[in-house]
């Protein structure tokens, strides 16, 4: 099963980088590379590239380059199957939030990563 299909674009802090990237890796499927994040090529519904990427990555509380700001912020990520994302998480002992929201724009679940982050998980309606 896919897991995490993209995102828009994130950087954020993290208390024990290594162990938040390995939590993001087992748990969401994200291929976080040797300097700290990956990068998500862009393709159409099909599978095409399209140009362009999406870079994601975890800093060190030691990084500077969020400065002046240290608000923390949610991340919603792209997914394929919502609902089975969701089971797995559970079974793999994630806190994962109750309710499920679905609209014109898709289902919506929310999980909490170990850093007490609140993390966004967005399944697009049919053919977005």
């Amino acid at each position: 099963m896919k897991r995490v299909t993209g995102i828009g674009g994130i950087f954020f802090k993290a208390q024990d980088a290594p162990a938040l990237r390995e939590w993001y890796q087992c748990h969401l499927g994200i291929d976080v590379q040797f300097w700290g994040g990956t990068s998500f090529a862009w393709t159409d519904a099909a599978g095409t590239p399209t140009g362009g990427s999406t870079v994601w990555s975890i800093a060190s509380p030691e990084d500077d380059h969020f400065a002046p700001s240290s608000a923390p912020f949610m991340v919603n990520y792209r997914v394929d199957d919502l609902l089975a994302l969701v089971k797995a998480l559970k079974e793999e002992g994630c806190q994962v939030l109750d309710k499920i929201d679905e609209s014109e724009f898709g289902k919506f679940a929310w999980v909490i990563d170990p850093e007490g982050n609140k993390v966004e998980l967005w399944q697009p309606p049919t053919g977005q």
